[in-house]
């Protein structure tokens, strides 16, 4: 699938292929010359069992600089390669970052918003350099047939990448209303998509004349119908427990994780908060989430990434230059974990595995 998106043009195509080119090369020179190791020791350890699952001298690497603004990372180990595909929301673009050749290139473009009034799409955001108005998707897995789904955030909209280059929507609608801009996503063994919805995907946000959907909230795709999960204000990040049991989103601006129990039938019951970080005056939200194999919630939040046990005790933390947007294990034995943090891409290796495909 590599370039699909640009594969599906013709001979603009090629002309758009050549500038994508020359903009990444720019990127490329300017990242790699200042990869580098941050800092040797940024923990903040709350509990001795954090030593179990990430190394007091774990070296924070930077890999990559001078982006937009990036997310949702994934992992894929398709059988034949090995390699981390993550978005940037600001060039509208899907980027794949071999670790072994260390290059990058771009992987799928225009995942989001692929209007041509893409000036009246997207909320104003700030990646600690430049401003911008953000118009490409956001988090990003793959489904139980390999193919990737996102967050079409601008394009306010679930879709799914095929492997042709074409782009299909998947949702884009709950009870006849438009979402206000999809964040992120999970897929579950069954198929079942869970993701979160909020207002990012509107120039003006919560006050753009075009919304449609009152409420932000955590929402269930099955069977190609939406079903409410259940209204969370600055509902975020999303994920699945080890073994599918428990279903995790995150209220970014209030700081905490909710949790639901999922049932036999993949709907939700029982939704409560799982554990508050509102304490952390540090700037930043709670954003993306991933699990390890022991069930433990690796959380964005408030200066880096904050690690609680599967009851929701935290464990600590470590810090990051700039604030983590997301997440994602991966490399040969899933113990390395990739972080998107604004303009800046890092990895750090841990002693425990994350959960392969997700």
């Amino acid at each position: 699938m590599t370039g699909a998106g640009l594969r599906s043009e013709s001979k603009g195509g090629d002309m758009k292929k050549l500038v994508l080119s020359v903009a990444l090369s720019t990127v490329i020179g300017l990242s790699l010359a200042s990869a580098q190791v941050l800092n040797r020791s940024p923990f903040e350890k709350l509990d001795p069992a954090l030593d179990e699952l990430i190394s007091p001298g774990a070296l924070l690497e930077q890999l990559a600089t001078h982006f937009g603004f990036l997310e949702g990372p994934v992992w894929v180990d398709d059988g034949e390669d090995e390699y981390l595909v993550f978005a940037d929301m600001a060039a509208n673009v899907l980027y794949k970052w071999t670790p072994y050749e260390r290059e990058f290139s771009v992987f799928f473009d225009r995942p989001g918003y692929t209007g041509h009034d893409f000036w009246t799409v997207g909320m104003d955001q700030n990646n600690g350099r430049e401003e911008f108005f953000m118009h490409g998707s956001n988090g990003l897995a793959l489904d139980t047939e390999g193919n990737f789904v996102v967050a079409g955030w601008a394009s306010r909209s679930i879709k799914r990448l095929e492997k042709d280059g074409s782009q299909t929507t998947l949702a884009d609608r709950y009870d006849g209303k438009r979402f206000g801009g999809p964040n992120d996503l999970v897929v579950k063994k069954t198929g079942t998509i869970y993701f979160t919805d909020a207002v990012g995907g509107m120039r003006l946000r919560g006050k753009d004349p075009s919304r449609e959907l009152m409420y932000t909230g955590v929402f269930m795709l099955k069977d190609g119908e939406v079903s409410l999960v259940g209204e969370l204000d600055g509902a975020n990040g999303i994920l699945l427990s080890p073994d599918e049991r428990y279903l995790y989103a995150s209220a970014g601006g209030a700081k905490t994780i909710w949790r639901w129990d999922i049932q036999a039938d993949d709907t939700t019951a029982n939704g409560r908060v799982f554990a508050d970080l509102s304490a952390d005056k540090r700037f930043g939200i709670v954003d993306g989430m991933k699990a390890d194999e022991r069930g433990n919630i690796w959380a964005s939040c408030c200066g880096g990434i904050h690690i609680l046990t599967p009851e929701g005790k935290p464990l600590g933390m470590f810090r990051t230059p700039l604030g983590v947007t997301n997440l994602a294990f991966g490399g040969p034995d899933w113990k390395t974990l990739y972080i998107t943090a604004r303009a800046d891409l890092y990895r750090i290796r841990t002693r425990v595995a994350g959960i392969p495909g997700r």
